[in-house]
């Protein structure tokens, strides 16, 4: 998750324009929309009081831009010297406590090869779902993780189809798929980034997802920024009429 991916949902949220949000910040519609396309660089918290201004013109929580916008640049530097130490070390031996012994190695090297990527991102939201938490997966507390600890029994992977099993201590087992199965065509990238991202996707119903899945383009490619806005217009009731009697 960044500043550009936020910022922009939440203008949708809100139906807002790029040239609303740089009237309230006091700069350019061309520098909110370089943000906007991640040709510019997020400024440094610490340097600006431009996410102060877009916080409360987007109603986001005083503060909400430059946590995200610090988190993105330490990423970055992180990336950039190589670094692989991760964001939240708890919690990530914790999910490799309970993946499957035969998939653990694999699994390991893949999420360290980031502080927080989307495997990662994806099992914890997940695991966390299936233990009754929800709650931000980017502020999980040392209560989250005992109870998450107590909850779940063992989870495993297959790399196929992101399609993850999760075994709790209660005997309850669960498999949430995250491609199309039984068909000949590849399910969209846009659509595996937005289930990947539990920020976009993490309160996406079952329903709504069979929906997701079933929608076919021939010449377009969608983003995962377009299955959130489907997910939008799907909730929303003005776009239904009701049901006859």
């Amino acid at each position: 998750m960044d500043v550009a991916l936020v910022i922009r949902q939440r203008l949708d949220e809100l139906q807002l324009e790029q040239r609303d949000l740089a009237r309230a910040a006091n700069v350019t519609e061309s520098y909110v929309s370089q943000i906007l396309g991640r040709k510019k660089a997020p400024p440094a918290p610490e340097r600006t009081d431009i996410y102060d201004r877009m916080d409360r013109f987007l109603k986001l929580p005083p503060g909400e831009l430059a946590r995200v916008a610090e988190a993105h640049l330490k990423e970055e530097r992180m990336r950039r010297l190589g670094e692989v130490a991760p964001l939240f070390p708890e919690l990530r031996a914790l999910l490799l406590r309970k993946c499957a012994p035969a998939e653990r190695e694999t699994v390991r090297a893949i999420i360290e090869r980031q502080s927080f990527g989307e495997l990662e991102r994806l099992v914890a939201q997940t695991l966390l779902h299936v233990a009754r938490l929800g709650g931000d997966i980017m502020q999980v507390t040392p209560k989250h993780r005992s109870r998450l600890d107590g909850a779940i029994a063992a989870w495993d992977w297959d790399p196929a189809s992101f399609a993850l099993t999760v075994r709790t201590t209660a005997g309850e087992q669960k498999r949430f798929e995250y491609s199309e199965r039984g068909g000949s065509d590849e399910p969209e990238k846009g659509l595996l980034e937005f289930l990947r991202d539990p920020l976009l996707s993490g309160k996406a119903t079952a329903g709504e997802l069979a929906f997701l899945k079933s929608l076919r383009f021939k010449d377009r490619r969608p983003t995962a920024l377009y299955y959130y806005r489907e997910l939008q217009n799907l909730r929303d009731p003005l776009h239904f009429r009701a049901q006859a009697t």
